[in-house]
C-alpha cells in the first residue's frame, strides 16, 4: 500500500454568490467570467499555468499553487487585482449577469490520490471557511464585489507584518464554527461594530440645538411645555408685583 505523500502548497479557493439562483445561459457566462479573473489575477501574482494545479467545482475553483510564488504577491494581486477585475467585468454586465467573489486564501498539505482526489485537512478547514457564515456576511456588507479571508497560517505568517501594500489594520480576527472545533481566520475589510450609545440624555439634561428658538428665564416655572408657554411664568423676584 502507497502511503500519501503530501506536498506543501498556497491554498485558494474562490466562490461565486448566488450562483445556483441564475439559470443554465447565465451559470456558463458566470463560469467563464469566474476562471478567466482567476487567470488574470493568478497570473499578476506570478502563478503562471505551471505553477498551479486546480480542481473545478462549478461555482468555485480549487488552486494548488506552488510555494515558489511568493505568499505577498498572492495577497497583493487577491487585494489589488481581484476587486479591479471585477469592476472591469460587472461594468458592463447585466444585472443578471453580475459576479460576486469570496475567497479564502490558506496553506497547508495536500496529498494527490491516484483517483486525482485531494487529500487534506488543511484544504477540509480552508472550505469551511469559505462556506462560513463571517465570509457570506462580509460579501454582503461589501463596498466593493469581493471578500477576502485568509487562515491564522497567512496572518502569522505575512499579514501580521504589514508588508507593502499588506495592511495588517484592515484585517479582523473571526471564529467560523466547524464540526471539527472553531477555526480562527481573518477577514479583510471587516471590523468591529461600533459601540451601542450609551442612554439618552434626559430633556431637562439636553443641550439646545443649535437654531432653534425658545424661552430662556430664570425664575419659577409654571408651565413651560416645549415652546408653548401654559400658564404663568414668574421672572426673578418681583416683589409682589404683578
Amino acid at each position: 500500500m502507497t502511503q500519501p505523500q503530501p506536498f506543501f502548497r498556497h491554498l485558494l479557493l474562490i466562490d461565486t454568490e448566488r450562483y445556483s439562483d441564475r439559470d443554465d445561459v447565465q451559470q456558463a457566462y458566470l463560469r467563464r467570467m469566474l476562471f478567466g479573473i482567476v487567470d488574470r489575477v493568478l497570473l499578476a501574482a506570478g502563478a503562471d499555468q505551471s505553477l498551479r494545479r486546480r480542481a473545478d467545482r462549478g461555482d468555485a475553483v480549487m488552486e494548488l499553487i506552488d510555494p515558489s510564488v511568493p505568499l505577498t504577491d498572492l495577497l497583493r494581486a487577491l487585494l489589488r487585482d481581484a476587486p479591479a477585475e471585477l469592476r472591469a467585468v460587472n461594468r458592463l454586465a447585466a444585472g443578471s449577469a453580475q459576479i460576486r467573489l469570496r475567497a479564502v486564501l490558506a496553506t497547508g498539505y495536500v496529498h494527490i490520490d491516484e483517483f486525482d482526489g485531494w487529500v487534506s485537512t488543511d484544504l477540509n478547514n480552508a472550505c469551511r471557511l469559505l462556506d462560513g457564515d463571517p465570509l457570506r456576511a462580509a460579501l454582503r456588507g461589501a463596498g466593493n464585489d469581493f471578500a477576502l479571508c485568509v487562515s491564522e497560517s497567512v496572518y502569522t505568517g505575512v499579514v501580521r507584518h504589514d508588508h507593502l501594500g499588506i495592511r495588517a489594520d484592515e484585517f479582523t480576527s473571526v471564529t467560523v464554527p466547524s464540526k471539527n472545533g472553531p477555526l480562527t481566520a481573518w477577514l479583510r475589510g471587516l471590523h468591529p461594530a461600533p459601540a451601542p450609545a450609551g442612554p439618552a440624555a434626559s430633556p431637562a439634561s439636553a443641550s439646545p440645538s443649535p437654531g432653534r428658538t425658545g424661552i430662556d428665564f430664570r425664575g419659577t416655572n409654571h408651565g413651560v411645555v416645549a415652546t408653548t408657554v401654559e400658564g404663568g411664568i414668574t421672572f426673578g423676584d418681583t416683589g409682589g408685583r404683578r
